[in-house]
Formats: C-alpha cells, sequence, structure tokens
C-alpha cells in the first residue's frame, strides 16, 4: 500500500500542496481528480523523488520514500508514465521499452515482458522497429504506458493518459488500464477526464489548490452534485 500522510510541497514560495493525505491500496485503481494548477502532477512527481517535500511522509508498504533517489524507488516497484508521454523519439519502439527495464538484469524475462506488453498494445508490436517520434499522438501514449510497464511495477502511476487524444483512443486506454490491474498492478491514475476516471476507479481524491476537499468510491463521486457541476458538467 502506498500511504501519503500531510504532505506539504512548496514551489518557490508558492504551496503546490498544503498537507495532503490519501491512501492506494494494494490492487487497486486509485484516481486524483482536479483542475489544472490543483498540484495534482506535483503529487506523482514527489512520490517518484522528482521533487521534494518541505514535510510530511510517503511510505510504500511501510518503508519511507521521501530522501530516496530515483532509482531506488523504480527498483521498490514504482513506476510512473508522465503527462505528454515524453517517448525518445530519435529511438525505435522496441528500444524505448528495453529502456524501461534499464534496471532489470534478466534479460530472458525482460523479453517475455516485451511480448507481454505486445499483447497489451498490439499495435507497438507492428511498429517495433518505428521511430517513437513518427507514431501518433495515442501510439506514443501506449508506448509511455509499455515502457513504464516494462520495470515490472506493483504500483503504476499514469499523469493525464488521456491529454490530447481522440475519444475513441481514450477509450482504449482506459480499457487497458483495467487490463492492467486486473494482471494484479496497483494504478494511481492522474486525470483531468473526470467522467473516464471516476468511472474505473475503485477509490477517488478530488484535489483543490493543494488540498484534498473529498474523497470517496468512484461511484459516489461520479453521482456527488459538486462533483458533477465542478468537473462533469450539469448534466454529468
Amino acid at each position: 500500500m502506498l500511504k501519503i500522510e500531510n504532505l506539504h510541497v512548496s514551489y518557490g514560495g508558492i504551496q503546490a500542496l498544503r498537507g495532503i493525505s490519501l491512501e492506494v491500496p494494494d490492487g487497486k485503481i486509485v484516481t486524483l481528480i482536479g483542475a489544472n494548477g490543483a498540484g495534482k502532477s506535483t503529487t506523482l512527481r514527489t512520490i517518484t523523488g522528482l521533487v521534494k517535500a518541505s514535510s510530511g511522509s510517503i511510505q510504500w508498504n511501510g518503508e519511507e520514500l521521501l530522501g530516496k533517489s530515483i532509482d531506488k524507488i523504480i527498483g521498490l516497484g514504482l513506476a510512473m508514465s508522465p503527462e505528454g508521454r515524453r517517448v525518445f523519439a530519435d529511438m525505435t519502439v522496441l528500444e524505448n521499452l528495453r529502456i524501461g527495464a534499464y534496471l532489470r538484469k534478466d534479460k530472458g524475462e525482460i523479453e517475455k515482458d516485451v511480448h507481454w506488453v505486445y499483447s497489451l498494445f498490439p499495435r507497438l508490436e507492428e511498429r517495433s522497429w518505428q521511430l517513437a517520434g513518427t507514431l501518433s499522438g495515442g501510439e506514443q501514449q501506449m508506448l509511455a504506458v509499455g515502457r513504464a510497464l516494462m520495470s515490472r511495477p506493483k504500483l503504476m502511476m499514469l499523469d493525464e493518459p488521456s491529454l490530447g487524444l481522440a475519444p475513441l483512443v481514450v477509450q482504449d486506454i482506459f480499457s487497458i488500464i483495467g487490463e492492467i490491474n486486473k494482471q494484479g498492478v496497483t494504478v494511481l491514475l492522474i486525470e483531468q477526464n473526470a467522467n473516464m476516471a471516476l468511472k474505473i476507479a475503485d477509490l477517488a481524491y478530488v484535489l483543490e489548490t493543494g488540498n484534498i476537499t473529498m474523497s470517496g468510491t468512484g461511484a459516489e463521486l461520479l453521482a456527488n452534485e459538486k462533483v458533477r457541476e465542478a468537473y462533469l458538467g450539469k448534466n454529468g
């Protein structure tokens, strides 16, 4: 389980997170929804060690993550697919996937996992020797998720996976998130598409200007009038 307690993060005097607490239980899909600038991406970047916290605690299965290097955090079984995809444009699909396994030494198992990623994303197998920069936005998102999966994570963090994608591609991405979870990977999802995120989530939190203002099951927040008006439009 991932457990965040009273987490504070500041950037140059501006408080990005104001003492948030949340839990991501093993085997669940947990989503964090909120407007731009609410602190969603900051939360993920602090978990992975990319951003330093001012105070608080982030524990993974009882082990404190704050102060650990990014490599050590990845080695404990956490992986992130970042906002904006950030694939290596001048490298092939297959090279991008193998980079995701750079901390691993089990070469035979790595090849098995390449085929596992291809089973989730058949389009990536079709384009395995294509340069990542020539892929469509949806294909690059699939590659970013696949690359993160290559570290064999126990917890997969996804930052805005649907951003800028066509509705049909978004449906594909979300069904694959569900499939990844069914195969035993815990998911922490940051998403502006609140409707899709809440439909798939076991648990959900609403983040507003660095504070968690609401929490519950995905279904509870989907039915909540305040959430519907703020994030889903009055008709949901």
